[in-house]
């Protein structure tokens, strides 16, 4: 179950913005998906949630096969993107309302209750997007696509314009779901976030996979052995952005 990506490619024209990328996320895992700008996670994350096709490779999402069996695989999942898009003349409320008429949820205001109070949206369910924060908004997205309680979350850059307040409590909100079993992907450059919350992190450069592991485990590559169990070295030295002395800078090929 969870999510499996075997042999991802997807090409724009000739280029490749991810060449045979292959990781899982098992249920109760939370893996981070991380690398520079352009590695290619958003592009992974979208092919994930199906807002893009794939140009070979194989994708299952709680043991279902998302070539075979789009629909139901992606009933399976929640995507939360770095851009918080909602309906203007709709407030909080009705957001929600919407999403429990699309999915057929006969319970959904039990299940908004709490919801809005873990992130911290009470008060504010009669308000329009304009009416909040860029962060506000961010928690609304995110709360329509957790109040469906599925067992695929895929998270783009959620901690956007959250205050560090909010971005404590988003942790919680993604621990709390992977204890629940959900099989959750984060896509984000806070590293020190990124070391604390996830159970393994994949390494993306130029569209391809770097590493793959726990920080423990990549730490005790020999390569990146003096890296001292710290992420954000870690992704230095996998991208190639920072050597040990004496050794010329050079990043990995494509």
């Amino acid at each position: 179950m969870g999510i499996t990506v075997e042999g991802l490619r997807r090409t724009y024209g000739s280029v490749p913005a991810v060449a045979d990328l292959s990781f899982t996320v098992a249920p109760g895992e939370i893996v981070g998906l991380i690398g520079p700008n352009g590695a290619g996670k958003t592009t992974t994350l979208r092919c994930l949630a199906g807002i893009l096709r794939p140009t070979s490779g194989r994708i299952v999402l709680a043991g279902l096969d998302t070539a075979q069996r789009p629909l139901e695989a992606r009933r399976q999942l929640a995507f939360m993107p770095d851009e918080p898009h909602l309906f203007e003349y709709m407030t909080v409320e009705e957001h929600l309302r919407l999403v429990g008429r699309l999915y057929g949820l006969t319970d959904i205001a039990a299940r908004t209750a709490p919801l809005l109070d873990e992130l911290e949206l009470v008060g504010r369910e009669q308000r329009l997007p304009a009416e909040l924060s860029r962060g506000m908004r961010q928690k609304v997205v995110i709360a329509c696509g957790l109040v469906r309680n599925p067992p695929v979350l895929l998270f783009d850059e959620p901690l956007t314009g959250l205050d560090p307040l909010g971005i404590r409590r988003m942790r919680d909100t993604m621990i709390r779901r992977a204890r629940d079993g959900a099989a959750v992907l984060l896509s984000s450059h806070m590293l020190p976030l990124v070391q604390e919350v996830c159970t393994r992190v994949v390494i993306m450069h130029q569209g391809r996979k770097l590493a793959d592991g726990t920080v423990e485990e990549l730490a005790a590559r020999a390569d990146l052995a003096d890296a001292d169990s710290n992420l954000e070295k870690i992704f230095l030295r996998v991208t190639g952005h920072d050597v040990p002395a004496g050794e010329p800078s050079q990043a990995p090929d494509a």
